[in-house]
């Protein structure tokens, strides 16, 4: 029994990548030039595979695996046209592919680190103004220092789970109402929090 594909759009992005970058550059813009359908090779009204579309735009290669990944993704059980959204991915994943940098022609080592050195100063000058930049003030100093030896200090500790947090509310909300009890058994107003 054969095993069902779990990620059809993964195997599809691998078998756009497999492709020569000439071969990718014709589908991009065979795609945008013809009726694109699926299911087939061609359709009786004129459209055509993403493969042949690639022919018909200068590249001759075949590729089988990836009619076979298009047919997958699109889950073709006869010819039809190619919705827009497949198409939409399908051209998302050729021009991904194509910015990418070349495998086969990589730049040297201290290139590529020259240039990971530069975005990362970049990236620290960009934050570094954030980081110097004041506090709106508020009025309010942080007290946790002169309050973290102070038993419930707080109105709640952090929860790390949210049955846990469910739990604390609750007790919250029952250590609230008793409050609210008393304060009406001695005659005082109750304060209402809102």
């Amino acid at each position: 029994m054969r095993r069902r594909d779990r990620n059809p759009a993964e195997r599809l992005r691998l078998a756009v990548d497999a492709l020569p970058r000439r071969a990718r550059e014709a589908m991009l813009r065979g795609i945008g030039s013809n009726r694109i359908i699926v299911g087939a090779y061609v359709d009786r009204d004129g459209g055509v595979c993403p493969m042949l579309a690639a022919h018909r735009n200068g590249d001759r290669i075949s590729l089988a695996s990836f009619a076979r990944s298009w047919d997958r993704y699109t889950g073709a059980k006869r010819p039809r046209p190619a919705t827009r959204r497949e198409l939409g991915t399908l051209r998302a994943q050729l021009l991904s592919s194509l910015s990418e940098a070349d495998p086969a022609q990589p730049g040297s080592i201290a290139e590529a680190a020259a240039r990971i050195r530069a975005e990362r100063s970049a990236i620290a000058e960009r934050e570094a103004p954030a980081a110097r930049s004041p506090r709106s003030a508020t009025g309010e100093r942080h007290r946790a220092n002169e309050l973290r030896d102070r038993l419930g200090w707080s109105w709640m500790r952090p929860a790390t789970r949210y049955e846990e947090y469910r739990d604390l509310l609750a007790a919250a909300g029952e250590q609230l109402a008793e409050q609210r009890a008393a304060e009406l058994l001695e005659g005082r107003p109750v304060e209402h929090l809102a």
